[in-house]
């Protein structure tokens, strides 16, 4: 079963600004995950964050897409079986984390 996707307004920002071909890699990831968003250690898809350089994430996932040094950091909320995108953002210098972060 699938759960539902929801974008803070600035991740749907980030996910406007980016070019086509990566935009639609990110929505095929998110699609994907969305199926089993939870941690890979309950059988899911999604990668745990800590709370790494400042950034409080415990408890928040990430879905990582190599080729294009991005990087979607996500929320569930689990009684409602929804997936909360918070950002969509390169990984460079650990901004993604930051900018999560920051909205989360």
């Amino acid at each position: 079963m699938t759960w539902t996707i929801r974008y803070l307004p600035e991740a749907l920002q980030d996910l406007r600004a980016l070019d086509s071909t990566k935009r639609a890699r990110v929505l095929k990831a998110i699609e994907k995950v969305s199926r089993n968003p939870l941690p890979n250690s309950e059988g899911g898809y999604g990668k745990p964050l800590g709370n790494r350089r400042n950034s409080r994430l415990a408890g928040y996932l990430k879905i990582r897409l190599l080729k294009d040094g991005l990087r979607v950091v996500y929320g569930l909320v689990r009684d409602k079986e929804v997936m909360k995108i918070i950002v969509i953002s390169v990984r460079e210098d650990d901004f993604v984390y930051h900018e999560a972060g920051r909205r989360a």
